[in-house]
């Protein structure tokens, strides 16, 4: 099955476009803007890669502008790739690529900010595969795949770790030898693009607040908590993997390392074993025994292993909240962002009511009803909700490496 809405045949003056591709481990979300900092044009994604693939755009109204899926056997990355930049093709009718931006979870050491793709930098990041496996890969599948098959349209990789660069040593470090520190062993942080457009959309949403101590929580299937002094990153929960921190859907978050070489011991469990463990069969998941990772299942489930879920996770980010604020020496105001954040009036209220003695005070009428500021008038902590857009932050970046458009 495939539909693609026809474009208009009109003659006009070629535009230009910035692609921007933020590759999962079984998906690859699209996002097309102009090269003016305006919403996207077009977005969608290709679900289910390797299994059965199913593609589906829309434009900026919200209507479906293309659909089409695969057989069983599904396409890998490299390939949902071509299928994905032809359907693109097809929507853009007579406009052009000008660029493609792209989401790469870890940037290690030497990469703090953007970078133009060459081969150089593909292999560098190649090497951090190890360190984001769960992202990594997945990330530089459609840079390669674009690169062997449009070798001339320029590329960029945009940094999850890269806003977290700001944090001083102290901040960064383990209490491992130094020489560990040297090789690159330190807390990174994650989630850095959604909290660079956080803080870009601060001083429009609440100028008030712009300068001052807030805590973000990036909360998904992947979560975090960011601390931010106006408008830069001073703590994280991430570390030095994505899989520090909070509970999360399927990622344990902070576990004592101690645990870990027990169950090397007891259960026989190597390397991979430990990562499947950390990474694919714990957090919600497991601590639901395997009801679901996803928070609107846990909600409507009345099992007891559901509500414990839901409470080690509110625990976790309302402990985590005050360890931020403690790290910039008070709070201003707190920000729920990404899928949880922006969607679960439930969560954001227990995380609320949590965070009570930092001088929150919930309006539960605005939190229900999602309003951009849900906390009360008079609450010390201003409490609010601002959607993430991962997608404009990078194509924001890419302009701005190129040069080209609206910087």
């Amino acid at each position: 099955m495939s539909t693609v809405a026809p474009t208009s045949s009109r003659e006009h003056a070629v535009t230009e476009f910035v692609v921007v591709l933020n590759a999962g481990s079984s998906s690859i979300k699209f996002a097309i803007h102009d090269l003016a900092d305006a919403p996207a044009r077009f977005r969608g994604q290709i679900e289910a890669i390797g299994v059965a693939p199913v593609l589906k755009a829309r434009d900026s109204e919200g209507k479906v502008v293309a659909e089409h899926s695969w057989p069983a056997d599904g396409l890998n990355h490299e390939a949902a790739t071509r299928e994905l930049i032809g359907t693109i093709n097809t929507l853009l009718g007579g406009d052009r690529i000008a660029a493609v931006g792209h989401r790469v979870v870890h940037g290690g050491i030497n990469y703090a900010a953007p970078v133009r793709v060459t081969d150089a930098v593909l292999a560098d990041l190649d090497k951090l595969v190890p360190l984001a496996p769960l992202h990594q890969p997945h990330n530089l599948a459609p840079i390669r795949a674009i690169a062997a098959h449009a070798p001339n349209l320029p590329q960029v990789a945009c940094f999850d770790t890269a806003f977290h660069r700001s944090q001083p040593p102290v901040v960064q470090a383990f209490g491992l030898p130094r020489s560990y520190f040297e090789q690159g062993v330190r807390r990174y942080g994650f989630h850095g693009l959604s909290y660079e457009y956080i803080a870009s959309r601060l001083s429009e949403v609440a100028p008030g607040l712009a300068a001052g101590r807030v805590v973000v929580g990036h909360l998904g299937n992947g979560a975090s908590l960011c601390a931010m002094h106006a408008g830069r990153s001073i703590a994280s929960t991430m570390g030095f993997t994505a899989v520090e921190g909070l509970l999360m859907g399927t990622r344990c978050g902070s576990i004592d390392p101690g645990v870990l070489i027990y169950l090397m011991d007891s259960e026989g469990l190597d390397a991979r074993g430990i990562e499947a463990l950390i990474y694919r069969k714990s957090g919600l998941l497991g601590v639901s025994g395997g009801i679901s990772s996803d928070m609107r299942t846990l909600r409507s489930s009345a099992a007891p292993e559901a509500k414990e879920a839901i409470a080690l996770f509110v625990h976790r980010i309302v402990r985590e909240a005050g360890s931020l604020a403690a790290a910039m020496g008070g709070i201003d105001g707190i920000v729920f962002t990404a899928g949880i954040g922006e969607n679960d009036a439930a969560t954001r209220l227990e995380v609320m009511r949590g965070c009570a003695w930092l001088g929150v005070v919930p309006d539960e009428g605005a939190n229900e009803a999602g309003r951009h500021r849900i906390s009360a008038a008079g609450s010390p902590v201003s409490v609010w909700v601002i959607p993430t857009d991962e997608e404009r932050m990078i194509a924001r970046h890419t302009r701005a490496v190129l040069t080209i458009g609206t910087k």
